[in-house]
């Protein structure tokens, strides 16, 4: 990290690591290419040009972000601190930056690597950013921690980074942290914003509820609901899931199959079908993740 240049760089650098080791704790040793150890990368740029085929500018960037972050590592070590408390990170802002060096590092160094696309802007370009660079890196397998970095709306809060590097953990199937909705986009077939809202309102009720239900309903974050908008891919979408409701499209019969664990279980029809549905939802999670009531004896 930036701990000072020279003498500063590693009397601070052994300070922490001492610490850590004090009190057993991980350290994530990260390079960011914005601060860059100048001598190392001059070094490096002098090696480069002595070779026969010199390597571009940023590969020379890459091997110096490489190298600094493992010397440091190995320096940690030479310290008396234990490989497996070491995590290593090198910021980029650059999708297909991150994605290079990441593949470099992971060959050449065993040590817990830290993922994340620093300086990845704000909202959609960010969003969009981060998911695409680290969930190419976690699907080959790199990678043990993740960050989402971005630059939020003025007064916005930053849990939105928490839940969107959640969404790529749960999305890849590495992780399941809240019951996912699958609902359809919306076509000429839909006569209504009817599934938008209660789509949204089941999601938002589900997100709200998991800090009390992780604890009263086990397993309940693997769980599937579908809200969907019209017949065509409505029923089948629905059976794929746990729970789901197949909502009325255009030309239909004001009516609303829901299906349970992959059957047909029910028809909703009439003006309350989302508060129905909502309903159908919280007993489906009581009755398969409730823990059963043991009777007492007399």
């Amino acid at each position: 990290g930036n701990v000072g240049k020279g003498d500063k760089h590693d009397r601070q650098f052994g300070q922490m690591i001492e610490a850590a080791m004090r009190w057993d704790k991980v350290v994530r040793i990260g390079v960011n290419w914005g601060s860059l150890d100048q001598e190392l990368l001059a070094s490096l740029m002098d090696t480069n040009s002595r070779r026969a085929e010199p390597w571009d500018a940023k590969a020379v960037m890459y091997e110096a972000l490489i190298t600094s972050a493992i010397d440091s590592a190995r320096l940690a070590e030479s310290m008396g601190m234990s490989g497996d408390q070491i995590i290593l990170s090198c910021k980029v802002s650059g999708v297909q930056d991150l994605v290079s060096v990441y593949r470099e590092l992971a060959k050449r160094c065993d040590y817990a690597l830290h993922l994340g696309l620093t300086e990845a802007g704000m909202g959609t370009k960010g969003t969009v950013a981060s998911a695409v660079a680290l969930g190419i890196l976690l699907q080959e397998g790199i990678g043990d921690t993740i960050r989402v970095s971005l630059t939020p709306q003025p007064g916005e809060s930053r849990n939105q980074e928490v839940v969107i590097a959640s969404e790529i953990l749960q999305s890849l199937g590495l992780r399941s942290f809240v019951p996912s909705v699958t609902a359809c986009p919306g076509c000429g077939r839909t006569t209504s914003t009817t599934f938008q809202v209660l789509a949204k309102e089941i999601d938002d009720y589900l997100r709200a509820q998991m800090p009390v239900w992780r604890q009263k309903y086990p397993g309940v974050e693997k769980m599937k609901v579908a809200v969907m908008g019209c017949i065509v891919n409505g029923p089948g979408e629905s059976k794929h899931a746990d729970i789901g409701i197949s909502l009325p499209g255009t030309g239909e019969a004001p009516a609303a199959p829901v299906y349970i664990d992959g059957e047909k279980a029910l028809t909703l029809r009439g003006e309350n079908i989302a508060a129905e549905f909502h309903q159908l939802v919280e007993n489906y999670i009581e009755k398969r993740f409730g823990t059963p009531q043991v009777a007492e004896t007399a």
